[in-house]
């Protein structure tokens, strides 16, 4: 019952019994970790575009003498890489996923585990190892390719610039739109296509009719999401572009914000934020037309599977060449490139020395193997601990995000927390980068910068996955009937006591493989730490990054051999916890 204040025997016009409430503190707790996680940074960028320097950046970017090579060609670069890397992800991935769900494919098993790694695997880690294979002598015999060593004449437009940076996403991104199109697909009855299929309907007319229906907001979803993460990426403009000065707004943000005009940097991080933000919303727009013009229900029924006949195999081998080339190819070619003594001499002379080798003055100008190299191993600690941090604040938040949210149900409250909490999806991992430095890279008041500290890389690192942390929360909760939270809550216990009791023990495998999403997320994420990043503070994607940018192919390419085993490893353990990840693969 609310407790209504008087003062001078006058009721107070709000009842202060609702601060004591423990929906209200919960919710309270929530908008404050969401203002200090992601409001606030972002809006340090709009301060810092409203201070002096700002209507000057504004202008040189958008209408100044370098316009055209800050703003206009990368923003057509990245508007073009955007739109063929998420209408490819979408054919591959469709194709694959209906394949896998609905047909009767040989080996779709093991194709479906396959598609589903590419994702996991590093971007820059899928970059390098396209230098490994494809590139050539432009930057010098150091730079060649294995193809180039075995006496091809590569093409410049292949082994460099927006045509590799095009293909590298595409082979890193269309796992997203199998997995999602894959979950819709499963939708779609076999009654349904059976009921076709007896009344004489083609297996195209079969796709078109009834498939398609079911499936376009979610293909429709899986395009922008693809777009967007390709419009942000930094990692692969950066090993395949920078080199002959191919641009994209992610790397000319980061060119600016490191050589001193950070205005200019933060206004193509607008522009980015802007594109990725509309391009997402546009989507969601179109998936709400889409939803009202379905005919198909979309209710599962007993599962079938369409026959192939003659094309059985060749499918079958087209879907298993895409998921090696994309998976194994990448892995196998680094592993090769760091036992090499040569850039692309994959199988020529191979040697332990850039894992476990003693420093030599004749190789690598001296540096130790990357096990045997203190700063090194010093990185692996840092970033493992970097992850581990990041792991369980997120979770910690996303409890109670996701605890004020099922407090306040179907409220207004719950859509603003919902919406605000998956506000990061629509920023690049580099705009929260710059954010984070630009707003708690100063101090504050009595607070210290938080610059060079690992508290700025765990912060950001949350800011960034709290969507994830936040759906792992809320896909751990309904496993949990509400009766349990309410019987508890009626009994008298708190929020924190029924975290404690009840939803974290009945969800700690969910909330594990949360967990470990997002500590590999921040292992493997180069463009989120890439401006955070200190000599006091080494992370191995930073490190391999500079590495390959200094020449030192083979100790990056070990590193990234590092970071692939410990996402990919990670990522099926959490599918492990998880037990659902493809549930299509086990009918």
């Amino acid at each position: 019952m609310a407790i209504d204040a008087k003062m001078g025997g006058r009721p107070l016009p709000f009842p202060v019994g609702r601060l004591l409430t423990p929906t209200f503190s919960v919710t309270t707790g929530a908008l404050v970790l969401i203002g200090l996680l992601v409001i606030v940074p972002l809006a340090g960028i709009a301060t810092a575009l409203a201070s002096a320097e700002g209507p000057d950046a504004i202008s040189d970017v958008f209408t100044g003498r370098i316009a055209r090579n800050m703003l206009w060609v990368p923003l057509t670069n990245t508007f073009t890489i955007g739109f063929v890397v998420a209408a490819s992800c979408v054919l591959l991935g469709g194709a694959v996923a209906w394949l896998v769900t609905m047909t009767d494919m040989p080996m779709r098993r093991t194709i479906g585990v396959l598609a589903a790694l590419p994702f996991m695997i590093p971007t820059f880690a899928v970059a390098l190892s396209w230098t490994v294979l494809f590139g050539d002598d432009r930057l010098g015999s150091a730079s060649m390719g294995l193809f180039a060593q075995l006496g091809f004449d590569m093409p410049a437009w292949l082994a460099w610039g927006g045509v590799p940076v095009t293909l590298v996403l595409i082979a890193h991104l269309y796992s997203i739109a199998y997995m999602m199109i894959a979950a819709a697909l499963v939708l779609v009855g076999r009654d349904m296509t059976a009921a076709a299929e007896i009344a004489g309907a083609s297996r195209a007319q079969i796709l078109r009719s009834i498939v398609f229906p079911v499936v376009t907001p979610t293909i429709i979803a899986a395009g922008a999401l693809c777009f967007a993460e390709a419009v942000s990426s930094f990692s692969a403009p950066a090993i395949l572009g920078l080199p002959v000065r191919f641009h994209t707004l992610a790397t000319r943000a980061y060119g600016a914000i490191e050589t001193g005009t950070p205005e200019r940097g933060y206004v193509l991080i607008a522009v980015m934020i802007v594109v990725a933000g509309a391009f997402l919303a546009l989507s969601a727009f179109l998936q709400r037309r889409g939803q009202a013009f379905t005919t198909v229900t979309g209710k599962a029924g007993q599962r079938g599977r369409m026959t192939l006949g003659g094309w059985k195999w060749p499918f079958a081998l087209a879907a298993l060449a895409l998921v090696i080339t994309t998976t194994i190819v990448p892995a196998l070619a680094l592993l090769f490139s760091s036992l090499s003594p040569r850039t692309g001499a994959l199988f020529t002379d191979p040697t332990l020395h850039y894992w476990f080798g003693a420093s030599d003055p004749a190789i690598a100008q001296g540096q130790a193997g990357v096990l045997r190299n203190p700063q090194l191993l010093h990185a692996v600690w840092v970033t493992l601990g970097v992850g581990a941090m990041t792991g369980v604040a997120a979770l910690a938040c996303g409890l109670v995000i996701g605890s004020a949210i099922a407090r306040t149900k179907h409220g207004a409250m719950a859509q603003l927390l919902k919406q605000l909490s998956f506000l990061p999806l629509l920023v690049p991992g580099l705009a929260i980068g710059a954010a984070f430095i630009g707003f708690y890279g100063a101090p504050i008041g009595p607070l210290p910068s938080l610059y060079g500290t690992p508290a700025i890389l765990v912060l950001a690192g949350v800011a960034a996955t709290l969507p994830f942390a936040v759906q792992a929360v809320a896909s751990a909760r309904a496993q949990i009937a509400p009766d349990l939270e309410e019987s508890a809550r009626i009994a008298g216990a708190g929020p924190l006591r029924i975290l404690g009791a009840i939803t974290v023990p009945l969800a700690a495998g969910k909330l594990i493989a949360g967990f470990v999403l997002v500590f590999v997320k921040m292992v493997r994420d180069l463009d989120l730490v890439i401006l955070l990043y200190t000599p006091q503070l080494p992370l191995l994607t930073v490190l391999a990054f500079r590495y390959a940018s200094d020449g030192f192919a083979q100790f990056a390419h070990a590193i990234a051999v590092i970071i692939l085993l410990v996402s990919v490893g990670a990522h099926l353990l959490a599918s492990g916890f998880g037990r659902a990840s493809q549930p299509w693969l086990h009918d």
